[in-house]
């Protein structure tokens, strides 16, 4: 069977569970440190993530719980609208975060979860990626986009 079927199928019970016990918060906090942090044992799981692996030992889709914790967490956030960010400078830029972040949030609104890094292999610029979309603004990127148009003009008159 499709491990992403499967795992969007109890991603989206374990979310209707936790929106009806009102512990969507919990079980999403949860899930996040178990995906971020799977070799530490929590002392006990939320009571719809035991009823969930509960459930996922009797249906032996227990090896899917990495798949459809992930799947949750990304259900959660479309649901309130949090949006994941990921910023990498080719080096620490004062004041360019809180431009991105204030352009982010006028217009993606909702909450962004905003990470930062920094690549010296970039040379210069940045690279940004909201969710799945990537902004390379990276001078290693034009760098490498002048190569290609070179190689291609070169075998044309060769």
């Amino acid at each position: 069977m499709n491990t992403g079927a499967i795992s969007r199928r109890y991603a989206k019970a374990l979310l209707e569970l936790s929106m009806i016990s009102g512990r969507g918060e919990a079980d999403y906090t949860q899930a996040l440190q178990l995906l971020e942090h799977p070799e530490l044992k929590p002392a006990a799981l939320e009571e719809d993530l035991a009823s969930l692996v509960s459930l996922l030992v009797r249906n032996g889709r227990l090896p899917y719980v990495k798949f459809i914790l992930r799947s949750f967490v990304d259900l959660y956030r479309s649901e309130h609208g949090i949006v994941e960010v990921h910023l990498t400078m080719a080096s620490p830029t004062p004041g360019l975060e809180d431009r991105l972040r204030g352009i982010l949030t006028g217009t993606l609104g909702g909450t962004i979860l905003f990470t930062s890094e920094v690549d010296p292999d970039l040379i210069g610029g940045f690279v940004l990626e909201v969710d799945d979309k990537v902004l390379n603004a990276s001078a290693k990127a034009q760098i490498e986009k002048i190569r290609r148009k070179l190689d291609e003009l070169n075998k044309r008159i060769v």
